[in-house]
């Protein structure tokens, strides 16, 4: 008995000193860290008084959760955690670890159970692989059920605006987005506005240098730079960046939208319906994913699709620095700073932090003012892309919980999750990792100030056209499974064993099959809730006669088509 009442002595005392501190804890973090913010001070606080009677039953708890390694994570992971250590008394270990470790700690957790970390920042891409196998939480149960006493009044849902990225077939919320980040065109502006090379592409080309409406216009000033440019202050510079590392982040490049982008999937934001970006067809209204080979309907290997990876290849051969073809996507995308390159189609604002770092860093894309000498605008669009489809790619990180995570720790995990994004948080941390997630935030006056900095994010996220880019969508049945097999093919177009043709047949191919199989463990012991693949039978080239995707063969090399940067937004 003496025992027990020293234990509970003293966690009463623990639990009181940490509620003690937490008010002039969370004081000093609103006053000296987390300004600016979309609200007012005493509305922080009241936030902040919010979190600190929530978190008294998990005062002293220590949890583990995990995210891949971007900007916005590390000021997590270094700062947010302190934070919240120090007003709520939950201690939490954020680990980052590369996205495909992410993914792969995910699919271990999904697959045996165990809890391995209290909550991941997962990319939404995952959407539709949660909604089937019912391994996460579903969130909006959650907020309105188990976890009510721990969801923040003030957390306003809507105010996200990734929402809809994280939203099931069933139209319920499994994860919450706490970044996210747009693959956009990015190119030297003060390249392009210079008069003799206006003038030379002028004269080549019969149109305007401008930002590419479509990729015959991205091709023709990819060309220019890199033949007949070739050398600017005295740098040899090139008309492309890109990567063709043989690793898992190479498919990720392609399932990152490259295909819509061509134009192979079909009308319908936030993803193609009944045709998404990886080719994968699913009838309006169903959740039964019905094949990925235009055989059976999708457009994995059609003839837009095959003309999206002949393009990635040749433009990377011809066009792109040397070495290109060798790097990964870490190592590609931070390149640009470097200043050698006169564009690229392909660009993450992810990276739009350190392209804005200080001259004095070895950044040689801004100003000695710190201005960018580049501008982000609108991605190209291939010759298969009609009026009303998605036109890119943007990623979600977002917070899941997993079911096979105990409540309690569970719970805690959430309080750190809410934490992060809260608005007493989120504005500040959208400064800091330029990844913004909220439209209170985009809209607030400390961006407008620092808009001109930003090369063009600023003018994205308030552009009603932000909608056209978005995460791998719910047509996806099993993201881990399906993701990994298009690395190796897209590989082996780059190495030259397997034309473009020959690569998207097989990997439609081996998509089928893998979704045969889950086809059969939902008939059997219904894995995915009923809603796993039905594969339609193979019909031949039925489907490309019919409207829509799959698209017949069209012309591939259309007038190239520019606008000036000024309305490139419009």
């Amino acid at each position: 008995m003496k025992t027990i009442i020293s234990v509970v002595s003293a966690a009463l005392l623990t639990f009181n000193s940490f509620s003690f501190a937490g008010e002039k804890e969370a004081k000093k973090w609103v006053n000296d860290e987390f300004q600016p913010s979309t609200i007012s001070k005493s509305k922080q606080m009241k936030e902040m008084k919010w979190f600190i009677n929530a978190a008294k039953p998990f005062v002293g708890m220590e949890i583990n959760v995990l995210s891949e390694g971007i900007p916005t994570h590390t000021y997590e992971s270094k700062t947010l955690t302190k934070a919240f250590e120090e007003i709520t008394g939950i201690k939490v270990n954020h680990q980052i670890l590369g996205e495909g470790e992410v993914v792969q700690a995910v699919q271990t957790q999904m697959q045996t159970g165990r809890n391995l970390y209290d909550g991941y920042i997962n990319d939404s891409d995952l959407i539709g692989t949660h909604a089937r196998l019912q391994l996460a939480v579903n969130l909006t149960k959650w907020m309105a059920g188990e976890g009510k006493d721990v969801t923040l009044p003030t957390l306003d849902v809507d105010d996200f605006i990734g929402k809809s990225f994280t939203t099931g077939p069933d139209g319920d919320l499994y994860q919450l987005p706490d970044q996210q980040f747009a693959n956009l065109y990015w190119f030297r502006k003060d390249w392009f506005d210079k008069p003799e090379i206006k003038k030379g592409f002028k004269a080549k080309y019969g149109y305007d240098l401008g930002v590419p409406v479509n990729w015959s216009a991205y091709e023709d000033i990819a060309e220019y730079f890199t033949n007949d440019v070739k050398e600017i202050d005295g740098v040899r510079v090139y008309g492309h960046m890109d990567y063709g590392k043989r690793a898992p982040d190479l498919g990720w490049r392609m399932t990152d939208a490259w295909l819509s982008m061509a134009g192979a999937g079909s009308v319908g934001m936030p993803n193609g319906v009944p045709v998404d970006e990886w080719g994968i067809r699913m009838e309006k209204g169903s959740c039964n994913p019905a094949g990925a080979s235009v055989s059976r309907g999708g457009a994995a290997n059609g003839p837009a699709a095959v003309y999206a990876i002949r393009k990635w290849d040749e433009w990377l051969r011809a066009y792109a620095p040397p070495g290109a073809a060798a790097m990964d996507f870490y190592q590609s995308l931070p390149a640009l700073s470097s200043g050698n390159v006169a564009q690229q189609i392909f660009w993450y604002t992810a990276f739009t932090a350190s392209m804005v770092a200080p001259k004095s860093s070895g950044n040689n894309t801004v100003d000695d003012s710190g201005t960018p000498l580049w501008r982000m605008g609108p991605s190209p669009k291939g010759p298969y892309w009609d009026e009303g489809m998605k036109l890119g790619y943007q990623d979600a990180g977002s917070w899941t919980l997993f079911k096979s995570t105990p409540v309690d720790r569970r719970k805690a995990a959430w309080l750190y999750a809410q934490f992060v994004v809260s608005k007493t948080v989120s504005l500040k941390k959208s400064h800091v990792g330029l990844t913004i997630i909220r439209d209170s935030d985009i809209n607030h006056k400390s961006f407008t100030e620092r808009a001109p900095k930003l090369g063009g994010l600023v003018e994205f996220y308030r552009s009603p056209r932000r909608v056209q880019w978005s995460p791998t969508g719910i047509n996806v049945p099993d993201y881990p499974k399906l993701a990994q097999i298009w690395w190796q093919q897209i590989g082996d177009v780059n190495s030259g064993a397997f034309t473009p043709q020959q690569a998207m047949d097989r990997l439609a191919e081996e998509m089928d099959l893998v979704m045969s199989r889950m086809e059969a463990a939902d008939k059997a012991n219904n894995t995915y809730g009923g809603c796993g693949p039905r594969l339609n039978p193979e019909e031949g080239d039925k489907w490309l006669k019919a409207e829509g995707s799959p698209k017949a063969k069209r012309d591939e090399k259309p007038q190239g088509k520019t606008v000036p940067y000024e309305k490139a937004w419009n």
